[in-house]
């Protein structure tokens, strides 16, 4: 079985909404690195680098919540998250690669400048620069989206939930997606999956 280290409040959320996806027994537990949770001796066996989230799944050990999400869709979502098709698990690969390479570290800034900073601590010039780097991905995707339903075909996959986490990041302050209107319908209808709505859930009651 496996065993979830991390705060639903955090990326750790990405694993727990695969999970529920899939409707597969796991333990969670909410560590913290605040508390010093990731600098236990028992910790640090599953994660010298001392971060969140991990998991364990017998003598699986893994880190990096995106690729996690790929091991669990493998492993454990044979035609739900993870297609049938080869063509299909190709785009799962590629699609997740191109979240954490093309859109995270733009939405995180956004996140950071906006959520985490006090209003007069915000650089003006710092969010426009984002916004405008932001629009060549959210371009590629409304092109992608506006042949298929979904990143990897007609159904929902785990292409779609790990683009849809990171995405979540510019939803979250306030990006305006208008001029993109695939992805202004695509990123709602995965946001409200009842799955994800259950680990918002958990955010509100941590």
């Amino acid at each position: 079985m496996i065993t979830l280290y991390g705060k639903a409040n955090s990326r750790t959320s990405r694993n727990l909404w695969a999970l529920e996806e899939l409707g597969i027994p796991y333990k969670h537990v909410p560590s913290d690195y605040l508390k010093g949770d990731t600098k236990t001796p028992e910790y640090l066996r599953i994660n010298p680098a001392a971060k969140l989230p991990a998991l364990t799944d017998g003598d699986v050990v893994m880190t990096e919540s995106l690729g996690m999400n790929l091991y669990i869709a493998h492993t454990y979502g044979a035609g739900k998250l993870w297609p049938d098709d080869k063509a299909a698990r190709a785009k799962c690969i590629q699609w997740t690669l191109w979240a954490a390479t093309e859109l995270e570290a733009l939405a995180v800034g956004r996140l950071i400048e906006l959520q985490y900073k006090k209003e007069h601590e915000r650089d003006p010039k710092v969010i426009a620069a984002l916004a405008e780097r932001t629009k060549a991905p959210i371009n590629t995707l409304n092109t992608a989206l506006q042949r298929s339903a979904y990143l990897a075909g007609p159904s929902f996959t785990i292409a779609d939930l790990n683009v849809a986490t990171v995405a979540e990041y510019l939803a979250r302050t306030n990006f305006d997606f208008s001029a993109w209107p695939a992805v202004n319908k695509w990123l709602p209808e995965c946001l409200n999956r009842p799955a994800n709505q259950k680990v918002i859930a958990m955010k509100v009651a941590a």
